[in-house]
């Protein structure tokens, strides 16, 4: 076999061997930050399942560059009032030209950051109040709720959120039992 043949053989095994897959990705996120997701449930209200397929789809498994290079899990936007640092790449905005432009997302030190930062934004954004007033146990109504209050633009995401959650059981999680609480009693 020549050198060029197995050089190519080599390099389609490479790149095959990188392939993603997002079963194995959603395992590993889910595993990564069931924790932190039910931690934040216990100290906001907010479902861990609808953090989690939250974090799945907007972070693309954790696998998009916002959240490889600016720890933003939640695709969470600078807004006027941001002081931290931030990200910029291309999204949904676009000029008065009707040209894409890069928008500013929130950069953060950490995936924890990021986690408390986006159950802050909804607790103190007033468009998101309504949301508080449903239990945690019902995500179907938290994510209907959340595409109600202006998250996202996407017509699906509601649905985009259930059908996670409902693929992966992430509704488990809402009935966990506070971690902190795990810790006291040994």
């Amino acid at each position: 076999m020549s050198f060029k043949k197995v050089l190519i053989l080599v390099l389609s095994i490479g790149l095959w061997s990188f392939d993603f897959n997002p079963e194995i990705a959603a395992t590993d996120y889910i595993t990564n930050y069931k924790e932190l997701a039910i931690v934040e449930m216990y100290r906001t209200g907010i479902p861990a399942s609808i953090t989690l397929a939250q974090g799945l789809h907007e972070s693309n498994y954790g696998t998009s560059t916002l959240a490889k290079e600016a720890n933003n899990h939640f695709g969470i936007k600078c807004k006027s009032y941001w002081t931290g640092k931030t990200y910029y790449h291309k999204d949904d905005d676009f000029n008065k030209k009707g040209q894409l432009v890069e928008s500013c997302f929130r950069a953060y030190g950490s995936d924890i950051d990021s986690y408390i930062d986006r159950s802050n934004f909804l607790m103190q954004t007033e468009r998101y109040s309504p949301l508080f007033e449903i239990d945690k146990t019902d995500y179907a109504a938290w994510a209907y709720g959340l595409k109600y209050c202006g998250y996202a633009t996407d017509d699906q995401y509601s649905q985009k959120l259930i059908s996670k959650i409902e693929k992966y059981n992430l509704q488990l999680f809402d009935t966990s039992e506070d971690p902190f609480r795990q810790l006291i009693k040994r």
